[in-house]
This record gives C-alpha cells, sequence and structure tokens, in this order.
C-alpha cells in the first residue's frame, strides 16, 4: 500500500516496523521557523523520528531571493533532485515528510515531489506532536542512508507565475484562495512582507481551518463541505492557491486533494512576489 496525501502516525510507525531494509519509507524532518531559521534544524539534531533526514525551508526547499521573486521561490530542479537522492529518495520510494506546525511547511516537501512526477508522499497527520503525545521512537543521529537515483518528469502546469495569475485575474478564470490569517490578508497586521494587504479578487481561507483542535486534518467529507461553500461554482481546476510565500498556501491544496477535490495549483511567488513592484 502507498499514502499519496496523508498518513497516520500508526501508519507510519508500522510500516518502520514491518518493511524490509531495502523498503523502508524515506522520512524528511520539514520543522522550520521563519522567525529563526535556525530552529528547525537544531530541534532534529536534538531529536527526531526513525531515519529522519532533515530539510531546511530556506536551504533545501528554495532558491535564493532575487529583485523579483517571492521569499521562497523553486529551486533549480537538478540540485533539487540531488538533494532528494543524498535522502535516499528512489523513484519508487515512500517518502513521508512530518514538521510541528501541522504541515504548514512540510506541505511544501510534499508539493514539490508532485511536481517533480512523485506522488509517493504523503504528509504525517498531526505530526511531531502528535508522535510525541503517543511517546512513539526518537532518535539524535543523522540517518545512514543509501543515495537513491531518482528521474524527475517535472510538471510545471501544477504552478502559476505573477503575469499568468493577473491574467486570469482579470479574465475572470481563476479563483485566487489565499492562506494567509484574515489579519494579513485585510492589511491589518504584517510581521513579514513590507506591503500589508492583499491581492485584488482573492479570498482569505486561512490555512488552520483545515485543522481541527489536535492539529489534525479535518475528516475528508467535513474538508468537501467546508471548500464548496468556499469557491461555490468555482472548479477545482481553476483554483490557485496563495499565502505569503508559496509554502503555508499548500495546506490548503492538500487539504482539497484530501476532499477528493483535484487540480487545484499553486502561486509560488504569492503575496511577497506580488508587491515587488509597489
Amino acid at each position: 500500500m502507498s499514502y499519496s496525501n496523508l498518513i497516520e502516525t500508526h501508519e507510519l510507525a508500522r510500516l518502520q516496523k514491518e518493511s524490509a531494509a531495502d523498503q523502508q519509507p524515506v522520512v524528511i524532518d520539514c520543522r522550520f521557523d521563519l522567525a529563526n531559521t535556525d530552529t528547525g534544524e537544531q530541534s532534529w539534531m536534538q531529536s527526531h523520528l526513525p531515519n529522519a533526514s532533515y530539510a531546511h525551508l530556506d536551504r533545501d526547499l528554495a532558491s535564493e531571493v532575487t529583485s523579483v521573486t517571492g521569499r521562497h521561490p523553486l529551486p533549480d530542479v537538478e540540485e533539487l533532485v540531488n538533494r532528494l537522492e543524498a535522502w535516499g529518495i528512489s523513484n519508487d520510494s515512500q517518502v513521508v515528510v512530518y514538521d510541528d506546525m501541522s504541515g504548514a511547511f512540510a506541505v511544501r516537501l510534499w508539493w514539490m515531489l508532485r511536481w517533480l512526477g512523485h506522488t509517493k508522499v504523503a504528509v504525517l497527520n498531526g505530526g511531531w506532536q502528535k508522535w510525541i503525545a503517543e511517546q512513539r521512537p526518537l532518535e539524535n543521529t543523522a540517518p545512514q542512508t543509501e543515495p537513491g537515483h531518482f528521474k524527475a518528469t517535472t510538471d510545471n502546469l501544477q504552478w502559476l507565475d505573477k503575469q499568468s495569475v493577473a491574467e486570469g485575474l482579470e479574465k475572470h478564470a481563476i479563483t485566487l484562495v489565499d492562506a494567509r490569517t484574515a489579519e494579513r490578508f485585510d492589511g491589518i497586521t504584517e510581521p513579514i512582507d513590507r506591503i500589508a494587504g492583499h491581492v485584488p479578487g482573492a479570498i482569505n481561507h486561512p490555512f488552520q481551518n483545515n485543522l481541527d483542535e489536535a492539529g489534525c486534518f479535518l475528516p475528508a467529507d467535513a474538508l468537501r463541505e467546508q471548500y464548496n461553500r468556499l469557491l461555490g461554482d468555482s472548479a477545482a481546476e481553476s483554483v490557485v492557491h496563495m499565502c505569503g510565500s508559496g509554502v503555508t498556501s499548500i495546506h490548503n491544496m492538500l487539504a482539497m486533494e484530501i476532499a477528493g477535490m483535484h487540480g487545484s495549483k499553486l502561486y509560488v511567488g504569492s503575496w511577497s512576489e506580488w508587491i515587488r513592484d509597489m
């Protein structure tokens, strides 16, 4: 059995216990803090899930910021493939990604693997907190991984650039969904980017709405009802997700996938790119 959206903690524990050595899931720790970018890796060094490698959002899952990009541009495909292989990922690998923010950062790697044609990737539901609460095994040493062999099949139809988003909005061809908090969307506060507010025509759906009180994703039927109410008659394929820099927006995309609403896309540059010329 393979997992492509979510995997529960007990399912990962079973896979790690029962899978042969050469068929172990590849686990990637994506913990991160935008305010202190060293915190996630330091936490990984102290303790992590068994055999988990670490993916740094800025260093591993994004490229260098330029004068025209958002805060987390997509990395070069060849460089990304090299990182995936260093983590032990091959085309047949079951990949599991987790963080300590209910998937808010792990979803970035989930999407990037799908962008490269790899669908056997799942976010650990409940993440680090649920694993800890259930007193499951932990390690504090870097895994000894055999390099993987990964061939990318890049699908650039999964994301839009700024011009495509602007044209789509002008033609009423897309529904732009912003995953930031209501306070940031409404321009009341902006702790990261230099300008507050939102893209004209966007609608707001904070990614936290996808979660229950324990920090796990809501059931598929509840998510489906929520997004049907949000989107109205808009087709899933017309939905484009954004946030501040193309990270937490993917949480909404994953929620739609769980709900069976397939085909939405990502505005990678998001708000931090949109305001570059302002």
